[in-house]
């Protein structure tokens, strides 16, 4: 189980990076035309309002590595939900 600050944090940073998406869309679009004063503007959004800065984390625990992107999941927990029968189309193989 992850600390519940960084879950928070990185629930901050989604909405931040929801709330200025278009913002910062439109602003890179002047940039790549060569706008500077664009490129001035861009760098006064909040660094956390950058995509680059989101991290994939387990939707049930939190947990940040071994996150497994087709269920949402981290590993220790899509394993324990296989072997439970919880995860449609998927069971524990054996040879």
């Amino acid at each position: 189980m992850a600390k519940k600050s960084m879950i928070a944090r990185d629930a901050k940073r989604d909405a931040l990076c929801e709330k200025f998406a278009a913002k910062r869309a439109e602003l890179k679009k002047r940039v790549a035309a060569g706008d500077m004063e664009a490129m001035f503007e861009l760098d006064k959004l909040p660094k956390n309002s950058s995509p680059v800065r989101q991290k994939n984390r387990c939707q049930l625990d939190g947990r940040p590595r071994g996150f497994m992107r087709e269920f949402g999941i981290s590993r220790i927990k899509f394993r324990q939900l296989a072997g439970a029968g919880l995860v449609p189309g998927v069971k524990k193989s054996s040879w």
